[in-house]
C-alpha cells in the first residue's frame, strides 16, 4: 500500500470552521428563501388601503363591530311545552350528560323542591353540565315556562308564568 492518503474518500469539508459554514448555508438559508416566498406570495392578496378602490378603504375603516337585535317584547309568549321542544329536549328527553328526563318524578323531585326560582335560575344561568339558557331564541320568562312545563311534568304544581308588566318592573 502506498503512504499517501487517497483522495477519493475524503470530502468537501476538512476543518471544523468549513462544517459550521456549510451547516449554517444548509439551514438557515432556506428558511430565509421560504420566509421570502410567503411573503412575496401572501403581498399581492392585499389590496392598498386607499390606493384603486377609495370605497373598499371606506368600507373596510366603517365596518360594523356588533350587532344590536331588537325583539318585538309584544309578541306572545312562547308555550312551555313549545320552549321544551326547540331549546331542553335536545338534552332532557335523552338525559344526555345527567339531565333529568321529562316525567321522571324520582329526577325530578330534589330539584322541584328547591322552588320554582331556584329552578329558573339554574336554567337561565346553568347548572352542572347545562350551559346557561338565558339570552338566546326565548327570553326569561320563556325560559321560565320551559322549567315549569317540566318540573309539573313530574309531578310539580308550578303555573307557567306570565310576562312581567312594566308596573311590576319598577316597583323592582
Amino acid at each position: 500500500m502506498s503512504d499517501t492518503p487517497d483522495d477519493a474518500h475524503t470530502g468537501a469539508i476538512k476543518n471544523p470552521k468549513q462544517f459550521l459554514t456549510s451547516t449554517i448555508l444548509a439551514f438557515v438559508v432556506p428558511i430565509f428563501i421560504i420566509i421570502g416566498l410567503v411573503m412575496f406570495v401572501t403581498s399581492g392578496t392585499k389590496p392598498m388601503t386607499g390606493v384603486g378602490n377609495p370605497e373598499l378603504a371606506i368600507a373596510q375603516r366603517i365596518q360594523k363591530i356588533g350587532n344590536v337585535e331588537v325583539r318585538d317584547a309584544n309578541r306572545p309568549l312562547r308555550a312551555g311545552e313549545e320552549v321544551y321542544k326547540g331549546q331542553c329536549a335536545a338534552c332532557h328527553a335523552t338525559g344526555a350528560a345527567g339531565a333529568p328526563k321529562l316525567g321522571d318524578a324520582a329526577a325530578w323531585g330534589p330539584r322541584i323542591k328547591t322552588g320554582f326560582e331556584a329552578l329558573v335560575q339554574s336554567a337561565l344561568k346553568g347548572k352542572g353540565a347545562m350551559a346557561p339558557q338565558g339570552g338566546g331564541d326565548f327570553d326569561d320568562t320563556e325560559i321560565a315556562r320551559g322549567a315549569a312545563y317540566m318540573a309539573n311534568a313530574a309531578g310539580a304544581k308550578f303555573a307557567e308564568p306570565e310576562r312581567p308588566t312594566a308596573e311590576g318592573e319598577a316597583g323592582k
